[in-house]
């Protein structure tokens, strides 16, 4: 799994762009949670199975980039989580889930992979 990193508005603005021709994911990461730590395993372990290079996966590090985190909160209308995994198409978030309820399987499912 390559993680693509996610640290700015500007980025957060081209991946909204990108999602029109092909959904991405954001993965907003707690790097002090344990739980955050298990999702984050969880994912990248079993992404590659499940949705391979069919979704762009993107890294939000909560801590060190919070005014993006609250900008996709607001952009997308989802309230903040961490962990959170969201699924964005066509600028709208289609899917989110937060601590051990995210799975992988639900975007191939989504997608349909």
């Amino acid at each position: 799994m390559h993680w693509l990193p996610l640290s700015s508005l500007a980025e957060l603005d081209a991946l909204l762009a990108q999602s029109a021709n092909g959904p991405v994911a954001i993965f907003k990461h707690s790097t002090s949670c344990s739980i955050s730590a298990l999702a984050k395993t969880r994912l990248e372990r079993q992404w590659p199975g499940a949705v391979g290079n069919t979704v762009r996966a993107y890294y939000l590090d909560l801590l060190r980039h919070r005014p993006v985190s609250n900008a996709v909160a607001q952009t997308l209308g989802i309230e903040h989580e961490s962990p959170q995994l969201l699924l964005i198409q066509d600028g709208r978030c289609t899917y989110h889930a937060s601590h051990m309820e995210i799975r992988v399987e639900a975007l191939k499912a989504i997608i349909g992979g």
